[in-house]
């Protein structure tokens, strides 16, 4: 399927969702960080997280899942409502769904952090377990759909979806308006192309990029290459960013991410991790793997990244392991 340029999400329904979910998904502060040599005294350039981390659900998947749900009517409220999610969508969708009195089923994959899928089970959410593939979680989903009316939350490959995440990039250019560049986490494509819709038609100029663990590269290639590639799950399932362990980006993610984002940069995993702990020594955030792969591309590959007075990295969950945290705070940066 192609989804054609002027069928890309608009800069209204993008503020339509944003009045929508104002009861349910938190508009999050933007935090001045202070990274040595990179921002701060003397470097004439500043560095601002977006605080995804402090959602309700602690990452901006509640963003685009309660656009979604808002969205639905009474008799498919009544039927409930599934999706496939490897955590924070998951919560997502429980949460919104909670809400509007929907039950919500996740297809889960087995390796799921345990902190998301307890999360998920508190907020009411049933969950069906499958391996590791996203190709399976999605099959499941639908096969479960047809067979008992589910109607299906897609975590990024939808319109609605799209909007609700592009709130993210509608807040982060009406707190800073002379941002020019942001940075946001990429697996699927819902954050990374809703935020530069959202930035691209409110600040034309500002420069967005995309960043990805070079473990589960596939959107970068995707973008170099011109069209959708597809990582095996084995490959994807290295890096430490759970979150970002889609095998392939979306099809309607993948045309907004083509018109309107300046590039896709790939951190490795000792960068991912020196970048949580600059991240919380910084600021006291507490950010997960994939929410901290912005940073390390600010921290690491200033290089390959415009020159820029005011940068935004989206740190897009913090819904972190504590014994993975806890290892990661004592290592030693190299």
């Amino acid at each position: 399927m192609q989804v054609e340029t002027q069928n890309l999400v608009s800069l209204d329904a993008i503020r339509a969702a944003a009045a929508r979910i104002a009861p349910i998904a938190m508009k999050t502060p933007l935090v001045r960080a202070a990274f040595p040599g990179v921002s701060g005294h003397g470097t004439g350039r500043e560095i601002w997280l977006k605080a995804e981390s402090l959602q309700p659900i602690g990452a901006f998947k509640i963003r685009g899942a309660a656009n979604k749900i808002l969205q639905l009517t009474p008799d498919q409220v009544a039927l409930g409502v599934i999706t496939y999610s490897s955590g924070n969508h998951a919560q997502g969708v429980a949460y919104a769904a909670r809400e509007v009195g929907a039950k919500a089923v996740i297809v889960m994959p087995s390796n799921a952090p345990a902190i998301k899928r307890a999360a998920t089970l508190a907020l009411g959410a049933e969950i069906v377990d499958v391996g590791l593939a996203s190709s399976e979680r999605l099959a499941v989903a639908e096969e479960l759909a047809r067979k008992h009316g589910y109607v299906v939350i897609p975590p990024y490959d939808d319109e609605q979806i799209i909007a609700g995440q592009g709130t993210c990039g509608l807040e982060i250019v009406e707190e800073l308006p002379d941002v020019d560049l942001v940075v946001s986490p990429v697996s699927g494509g819902g954050l990374l192309s809703g935020v530069a819709t959202a930035v691209k038609r409110l600040s034309p100029n500002a420069k967005v990029f995309g960043i990805e663990p070079e473990l589960a590269g596939d959107t970068a290639e995707s973008f170099r290459t011109g069209q959708i590639v597809t990582w095996p799950a084995e490959l994807v399932s290295r890096t430490i960013a759970d979150g970002l362990r889609t095998q392939s980006v979306g099809v309607r993610n993948f045309a907004h991410i083509q018109a309107v984002v300046d590039g896709i940069i790939t951190v490795t995993e000792a960068e991912i991790r020196a970048a949580m702990r600059a991240i919380v020594a910084a600021t006291r955030l507490v950010p997960e793997p994939s929410g901290a792969v912005s940073t390390a591309a600010l921290l690491f590959h200033g290089d390959q990244l415009p020159a820029c007075r005011k940068a935004v990295a989206v740190v897009s969950g913090g819904n972190v392991d504590p014994v993975m945290l806890a290892q990661v705070l004592t290592e030693s940066t190299p």
